[in-house]
């Protein structure tokens, strides 16, 4: 009785063999898409254009480009260089890289990706989280400060290794491997990396010239308060000020979705007013810090800085490689979010080897790991995009500030730029989701806490590996459907 029976009429599958099993699961796992379809039963010259087109997308939907489609990416991309420019110009501080390298990394890597990307809503550029590991992981060996001519370097080295691990990963199609960051997983390693990187902010924020090389709260904490008698009031003033006008005008946006645009505009007006502010009170003698001469000019070659034969290589490449990941995680979990909202497809095969191209090419025209990060995306998404020529909108945007603009960001206070990336990186501590595991899943919640107390009290990269570690079952569906 207690026998399960086969339905009257319906026939038993006969057993699979195994190397049928794992064959069917390979190809499902590498090529679910079936790529070379398109190819079949087409003459030579077609396959020709048919593989340019897969490379390139951009050959693909180009000549159906319209007038229309450009002047609603043109408003897009000016939209975005308005946040690019004071995001790159904080981001490439938080990486301990000169400010000029930011602007660098919004002029070269987006032209790349508007070539190769899939998606079109997609904004490159720099992020806090990479930035921060580039200071953890380099910053552990070479003081940035003390010898910034090899730091750079292995900036620019550990991009380029990202650059072909991203490229390799999408020409073997291993895009499945990023999936292994499970939600829970990213959740907790963002939270702890924004409040890692928000205690970072305090330096500029309380004006301080010496600090810690630590990426734990405890070692954050203790640089704080063991200088006391170095903070500035002027600085920390000017800092709350700042990061209210930034948090205001969030909540505005959010309150009024149509005016988006305030939020967006928000981070390049507090540049121009804290530099007013500081030109006409001289608060550069009243210790407030601030930028300092930034050079004119395009992107210098750096080719010749890639440090194949430095002493601290594996290092170089151990960043390039976890860096690498994250980018990647954010970058295609970005890009797969907004396409759903306009109902298209990504491939993240392809992102992957645009993301890698794009960091290659920018690792010898002095630009440090790119991707696509979350705050520009949405504003490029909001403001109208309708293909990546948005990217080469704002680029352009950034070309004529590399070209033109550069002197008048002299005085532009660096705990302005503190207060955009604490303003940026709050919405990234998601305790909502954290919550929401806790209600629907203990192990995901467990999962998540480990990512965030390791980044918080270890090491940004020791978040990551305990996190991955303890989350063994994102492989037994793989292990289950390969053995059939």
């Amino acid at each position: 009785m207690g026998d399960y029976h086969t339905p009257r009429g319906v026939a038993v599958p006969p057993p699979k063999p195994f190397f049928w099993a794992v064959r069917t699961a390979l190809k499902e796992t590498f090529f679910p898409d079936d790529p070379f379809r398109q190819f079949k039963n087409q003459p030579p010259s077609r396959k020709f254009v048919l593989g340019l087109q897969y490379l390139m997308p951009i050959l693909e939907w180009a000549p159906r480009y319209t007038f229309q489609f450009f002047k609603s990416d043109l408003v897009a991309g000016i939209t975005i260089a308005s946040l690019a420019v004071p995001q790159g110009i904080s981001y490439a501080n938080l990486a301990s890289l000169q400010p000029i390298v930011g602007l660098y990394s919004s002029f070269v890597p987006p032209l790349i990706y508007a070539m190769f990307g899939s998606s079109r809503d997609v904004a490159v550029g720099t992020v806090a989280v990479a930035s921060l590991l580039l200071t953890s992981m380099i910053g552990g060996v070479v003081h940035p400060y003390e010898n910034p001519k090899l730091y750079f370097q292995l900036a620019m080295t550990a991009t380029f290794f990202s650059g072909i691990l991203q490229t390799a990963l999408g020409l073997l199609r291993l895009g499945f491997i990023v999936d292994f960051l499970s939600h829970a997983t990213i959740v907790g390693f963002m939270g702890g990396a924004a409040t890692i990187v928000c205690l970072q902010q305090l330096k500029g924020m309380l004006g301080l010239v010496h600090f810690t090389r630590g990426t734990d709260m405890v070692s954050v904490l203790k640089s704080v308060f063991t200088q006391v008698h170095q903070w500035r009031w002027e600085s920390a003033v000017l800092g709350c000020l700042f990061l209210f006008f930034l948090l205001l005008t969030r909540y505005f946006s959010k309150r009024k979705p149509a005016f988006f645009w305030i939020n967006a505009m928000a981070p390049l007006m507090s540049v121009i007013l804290g530099s007013i502010l500081v030109y006409l009170t001289h608060a550069e003698n009243h210790g407030v810090q601030v930028i300092g001469y930034l050079k004119k000019g395009l992107n210098p070659p750096s080719l010749s800085d890639l440090a194949f034969g430095s002493p601290y290589l594996v290092t170089a490449i151990k960043t390039g490689a976890v860096t690498g990941i994250i980018a990647l995680a954010e970058g295609i979990a970005v890009g797969r979010t907004f396409s759903m909202f306009k109902n298209y497809h990504i491939d993240g095969n392809k992102e992957m080897i645009a993301f890698g191209l794009m960091n290659i090419a920018g690792s010898c025209t002095s630009c440090y790991l790119t991707t696509g990060p979350f705050s520009r995306t949405a504003v490029n998404f909001n403001a109208g995009c309708k293909s990546a020529v948005s990217n080469i909108v704002m680029a352009t945007a950034v070309m004529i500030t590399l070209l033109f603009l550069t002197p008048l960001f002299h005085y532009t206070p660096q705990v302005v730029l503190s207060s955009i990336i604490i303003a940026a990186m709050l919405g990234l501590i998601d305790y909502e989701a954290a919550i929401h595991l806790w209600k629907v899943d203990k192990f995901d919640f467990v999962v998540c806490m480990s990512a965030y107390i390791g980044v918080v009290f270890v090491s940004v990269e020791i978040g990551l590996i305990i996190a991955v570690c303890e989350n063994p079952r994102k492989y037994v569906p793989v292990l289950e459907f390969s053995l059939g």
